[in-house]
């Protein structure tokens, strides 16, 4: 064995310790990306479920909505008669009030004209 020989085998010897390295790098690099396919791959997961979660909410959303707008047009007739009854009632209770105070006008002016006839004044 000669000087040439050892040196050629000591860099053999570094050359298959430098691959040996490139090679766990590479496992380590690969391990980092599988870890962080698999975290992307669980947010995604994640967030498609809440996506259908707010489909779902909204399904139901839009669903309530639809029965209060029945609800609010099957109202509105009742509504308005009752607003029609009040206008009414309003009128009428107008009208008694000036009935009333006519007939209680009338009532003193009889009243005052009977005293008169008593009296003789």
């Amino acid at each position: 064995m000669t000087a040439d020989d050892g040196a050629l085998r000591q860099q053999m010897g570094e050359l298959i310790a430098s691959q040996r390295a490139i090679q766990e790098d590479l496992r380590r690099i690969e391990d980092k990306l599988q870890r962080s396919d698999d975290k992307s791959d669980a947010s995604r997961a994640k967030m498609h479920s809440r996506i259908d979660e707010v489909v779902g909410t909204v399904g139901e959303v839009q669903t309530t909505v639809a029965g209060l707008e029945k609800d609010v047009k099957d109202m509105k007739p009742v509504t308005d008669e009752v607003r029609r009854w009040k206008l009414l009632g309003m009128g009428a209770l107008g009208m008694m009030g000036v009935g009333g105070i006519a007939l209680g006008v009338s009532f003193a002016d009889a009243l005052k004209r009977i005293g008169t006839l008593l009296t003789g004044r």
